[in-house]
């Protein structure tokens, strides 16, 4: 094999470390009473925790298809000085050519590869570092944040192709606001809004499609994670409020002993997850996951479990305005075209593309596009 090694230098180098097992991490990190099924959810800006993860990725030709390969791979890349610091990724790959490019609207960043027609077995492998931390927000006094600028604002305002920021999710919008003075009431009435008025639909294919306007006039407002908090931030913008959603992945267990809210087992495959921000003047960017209570809703342990259920309790409250930090963030983007693809676009970037011929293969079937994922946490 023909092995290309690159390194992007995306940020200040983290220290090396050595691995620590998962389950030890859980075990240290867990306060006491917490595994066990308790209440505690406090998620808190603390000392910052560095990860290695590694992707790795074989593109196999469907049956009857043959053809030159290509693939685009999400990177780690989104960059917020308090929380999560990005610090660069390398490969190895047989393609024939591999380079980091970025979307031009919101600078996601993805590895685009293309290999040679007749490569046998097209392959890469991704290693990327991040260092990350909890977060919270003390919602009851301003402080003294820069405001977001002009064009700021009305980018995380506008529509985008499945979020519309009119018609239904704005009347929607509309009716939740209704009465609330402030930024801050607002955007907790759509928080609570979403959690009371929605559901974790077990069924939905990977993350879901983040098709707003769809669900809201379904009637039916299942979904999973890229669908539920897609539809905080359409409510939040047609409210006036500029929103973001981050696309990302879970790569620990919860500290909190919260087996739905964390990766708990070394290969994070499956383990993407969309977490919301909405900007609140005096405040900053704040964390939102609403999707993350209707998870803890339908599966944390013994599973469907009542709105005033202890543990969804705590998560509830804790989720508006802070999320802990077992989570990268690889981007915010959306309406994201892969460059060199003739394909449509993606509404979001948070699983690895691959097309063979021109057919863009389904990322959420293992049987026809393999990647792994493993995250390990470093010791300082």
């Amino acid at each position: 094999m023909n092995n290309r090694r690159e390194f992007l230098k995306a940020g200040a180098a983290l220290a090396a470390g050595v691995a620590l097992p998962h389950h030890a991490l859980a075990q240290a990190a867990a306060p006491a009473g917490a595994a066990s099924g308790g209440a505690v959810f406090a998620p808190k800006p603390g000392a910052w925790r560095s990860f290695t993860v590694v992707t790795r990725l074989d593109v196999t030709a469907p049956a009857g298809k043959s053809g030159p390969a290509q693939a685009w791979v999400p990177l780690p890349a989104f960059s917020a000085d308090d929380w999560f610091k990005p610090a660069g990724s390398e490969w190895k790959t047989n393609a024939a050519s591999a380079q980091i490019v970025k979307d031009p609207n919101y600078g996601a960043q993805m590895l685009h590869l293309t290999w040679k027609e007749g490569e046998a077995a097209p392959s890469v492998e991704i290693t990327s570092k991040f260092a990350t931390r909890g977060r919270a927000a003390d919602l009851s006094t301003p402080g003294s944040v820069a405001p977001l600028s002009a064009d700021e604002r009305a980018f995380f305002l506008k529509a985008t192709d499945l979020i519309p920021t009119d018609g239904i999710v704005k009347a929607t919008s509309d009716k939740i606001t209704a009465g609330k003075g402030s930024d801050v009431e607002k955007a907790r009435a759509i928080y609570e809004w979403v959690v009371d008025n929605t559901y974790r639909n077990a069924a939905t294919r990977g993350c879901g499609t983040g098709d707003v306007a769809s669900l809201l006039q379904s009637g039916n407002l299942g979904g999973k994670c890229a669908d539920l908090n897609a539809l905080y931030v359409g409510l939040a913008r047609a409210a006036g409020i500029p929103a973001r959603d981050l696309y990302g992945l879970r790569v620990a267990p919860s500290a909190f002993g919260y087996k739905s809210l964390g990766a708990n087992s070394p290969t994070v495959s499956k383990a993407q997850h969309c977490r919301a921000e909405v900007w609140l003047d005096g405040f900053g960017w704040t964390a939102v996951d609403p999707a993350d209570v209707r998870k803890v809703v339908l599966e944390e342990p013994p599973g469907k479990n009542a709105l005033d259920d202890a543990k969804v309790v705590a998560a509830r409250k804790a989720l508006f305005g802070a999320w802990e930090g077992n989570w990268l963030a690889y981007n915010d983007g959306h309406d994201i075209a892969l460059p060199g693809s003739n394909g449509p676009k993606l509404g979001f970037l948070m699983y690895p593309q691959a097309e063979v011929a021109g057919l863009r293969l389904d990322c959420l079937d293992p049987d026809t596009f393999k990647y792994t994922i493993t995250a390990t946490e470093m010791s300082a």
